[in-house]
């Protein structure tokens, strides 16, 4: 009998095939590891100023979160957004040029609070507000325009992957076996793998304050700013599963861990979940899928929650075009997988797999559960269930983004690090590749037991800042660790501070200064430790990055136009909103144009009189005062907000409608001439009782007159 060896040769030449393939070896001028938004937007760069580039990773879809579900983009001040990062907006308000992109909507019904109509927005041709199909599409435009070689599903090989000669990456090697030489490497991925890899010093968690110096880093017990903590309910909620007796057990996603003492540093890391969207046009609607492992006992807590009185659960359903939403955490148990994600940041890659499938499988049941479970209040229930998952999206993930929110993990401890008080400007950033200008936020880190026996989220933190630089050394690791090598996201910067460098906007700037630098570096056979600033800002300003913004005029006086004042310029004493002290639960914020400081802080309109802040100072000279009190103005804000003042008479009220520009500088609000003595103390004390909108504080200024 005569067999056959045709299969035999077919099967070796399959295997010679692969070995061949996996034994590939590229070679670009820049090599730039992950696909996300910053690595793009470096590609296009480098090939810009005439490099060579290959963009290689993990990722099988280009963009990382901006085409991963965060289309309602977090901007802080658009004014500090240029270069391509501003060009990647004006292509995303192009493709909502064309009729085709208005599948499900009429661009006239689209309505994105305040801003407009995006098809109509002639003046600054950008749109912010995005589907995330609308913004791959964009991502890939780019790819093929600038024909950037992409090598997707390429998984570092971490142990052995890189190959360096003294302090050079020389190679990456992936885990398929392809290697990629290059001049210049950059690490554009959420987790930092490479810098990993390279030997590049690094830190996960919260550092101690005491570390650099910060007031806002740590653990932040006892500190609650945002609406996602147990303090903004009606009751107190026991974290036990029969209320109030801690033998019966406790829910799930509590920990009975201690939570660490204020501001000490901790490994954990803010809390990730997936900024999903969904839908509620009927026609590209799926009903909201019940997950494998499902388990409705994980969700006990919300039950809770919604006794207590919680109506807030669709309050981050922000709209974006055709029917849909870009939908984030907001409440104390809500799509934040709180403490679920600590070792993901230095994971194994089949252990980061695990943590996503959980994280998926809680966010999904999430949502199962307020469709469905018939302990929701029926409010909420009927109107979660008009609710689903796009048919349009993500289509080879079954309507669920590719992408978590990876909001810290690894950040480089490199040439600098970028703390807290270079974004205050209480201490100077040298070299500027770029700005920020995000409220500084860190989501919650844990979820625990108070010792008075009740659940508490902590981690939550939002202090309101202005426009702010971004250090180059950020970008580049210390001398002689690898001397060749960008971080554009993963940047040298403290807890607190990537709270907001870490914005999809951010990074793409970031990621077209580190390309324009890396091409500096191989001009010259530089370290990129060593590329000459001048050089560098030259180029950048000519690609239209924006390096510094102008605020008030020094001086006496501030000239209040889409500005802000730091309180030393002023004349008198002044007291910021961040040195008063505050009871009751106050949110910091940014958002109106004209402020004193960072930013101020208002009562997110509780109307329940348990806001006060008390501003006090000992004046250098006794007599007569004229005490003004700074706020930014709006339709929203209360009417009649009650001023007590405190002064070598006694004390007065005096009530403020803050609902009025004030008179003097469009800030200043003038309470009363008063007489103080030197050496006592002179107080202001604002409260929210009786208040029938916002009430907002920024500083109080006593003026000597």
């Amino acid at each position: 009998m005569r067999v056959s060896i045709l299969p035999v040769l077919i099967a070796s030449l399959s295997v010679c095939l692969q070995t061949a393939r996996a034994a590939e070896s590229f070679n670009a001028d820049l090599v730039i590891f992950g696909g996300t938004s910053a690595g793009v937007i470096a590609a296009v760069q480098a090939k810009k100023l005439g490099k060579s580039v290959i963009v290689v990773g993990p990722d099988k879809h280009l963009g990382g979160l901006s085409a991963g579900g965060l289309g309602f983009t977090d901007t802080g001040n658009k004014a500090v957004i240029g270069g391509l990062a501003r060009d990647f907006y004006h292509r995303v308000w192009k493709e909502y040029q064309k009729p085709e992109t208005w599948r499900w909507q009429k661009p006239s019904e689209y309505g994105n609070k305040g801003q407009g109509t995006p098809a109509m927005d002639g003046e600054n041709r950008t749109m912010w507000i995005f589907e995330p199909s609308v913004a791959e599409r964009v991502f890939e435009d780019y790819v093929k325009e600038f024909q950037i070689p992409v090598h997707r599903d390429e998984w570092l090989d971490r142990a052995k992957g890189v190959k360096k000669s003294g302090a050079r990456i020389t190679s990456i090697t992936m885990l398929s076996g392809k290697t990629y030489t290059g001049k210049m490497f950059m690490d554009a991925t959420y987790e930092g793998d490479l810098l990993a890899a390279a030997g590049v010093d690094y830190h996960v968690g919260r550092e101690a304050n005491s570390v650099y110096g910060e007031q806002w880093n740590g653990v932040q017990v006892g500190v609650l700013h945002h609406r996602h903590h147990f303090g903004a309910l009606k009751t107190k909620i026991s974290p036990y599963v029969i209320p109030g007796d801690s033998k019966s057990g406790v829910l799930p996603r509590i920990s009975t861990n201690a939570p660490g003492t204020y501001g000490s540093g901790d490994k954990r890391v803010q809390a990730y979940c997936y900024r999903y969207c969904v839908t509620d046009h009927e026609a590209n609607r799926i009903p909201f899928p019940k997950p494998d492992g499902y388990d409705p006992k994980q969700y006990e807590l919300l039950v809770r929650i919604y006794e207590a009185g919680w109506k807030e659960t669709f309050d981050k359903f922000d709209p974006v075009p055709n029917h849909k939403t870009d939908s984030n955490n907001h409440g104390p148990f809500s799509t934040d997988n709180i403490g679920m994600n600590y070792d993901y940041p230095e994971a194994s890659y089949e252990r980061r797999r695990e943590i996503l499938a959980e994280h998926r499988t809680y966010q999904q049941g999430w949502l199962y559960f307020i469709a469905n479970d018939p302990r929701v209040p029926k409010e909420a229930q009927e109107r979660m269930r008009k609710w689903g998952l796009p048919k349009d999206e993500f289509k080879d993930n079954g309507g669920w983004p590719h992408q978590i929110y990876v909001r810290e993990a690894r950040r480089m401890v490199g040439h600098f690090v970028m703390t807290e008080n270079e974004l205050t400007k209480k201490k100077p950033t040298p070299d500027s590749v770029g700005m920020g200008s995000y409220t500084i936020d860190s989501h919650n880190v844990q979820r625990y037991i108070t010792p008075e026996g009740y659940v508490q989220n902590e981690g939550d933190i939002g202090v309101g800042i202005s426009p702010y630089a971004i250090a180059y050394g950020a970008l580049v690791p210390k001398k002689g660790q690898a001397d060749n090598l960008f971080a554009s996201i993963c940047v040298s910067s403290s807890h607190i501070a990537f709270g907001s460098i870490r914005m999809e906007p951010v990074f793409m700037i970031l990621g077209q200064s580190a390309a324009t630098a890396a091409a500096l570096a191989m001009d010259g056979n530089l370290a990129v430790q060593d590329v000459p600033y001048a050089k560098l800002r030259e180029q950048m300003l000519k690609d239209g990055q924006v390096l510094q913004y102008a605020s008030a005029a020094p001086g006496g006086k501030a000239k209040f136009a889409k500005s802000f004042v730091s309180p030393k310029q002023l004349l008198g004493v002044v007291v910021d909103d961040d040195d008063a002290k505050l009871t009751g639960e106050w949110k910091a914020s940014s958002a109106a144009p004209d402020y004193v400081g960072n930013g101020y802080h208002h009562d997110a309109n509780a109307k329940d009189g348990k806001a006060s802040a008390r501003f006090e100072v000992k004046v250098p000279k006794s007599g007569h005062y004229d005490v003004r009190l700074v706020y930014p103005p709006n339709a929203n804000r209360a009417s009649k907000v009650a001023v007590e003042i405190t002064h070598a008479g006694g004390k007065e009220t005096v009530f403020v409608d803050q609902r009025k520009t004030p008179a003097i500088e469009r800030i200043f609000h003038h309470l009363g001439r008063f007489d103080f003595t030197d050496g006592q103390p002179a107080v202001v004390i604002i409260t929210n009782a009786g208040a029938d909108g916002y009430v907002v504080i920024d500083a109080v200024q006593w003026l000597l007159k």
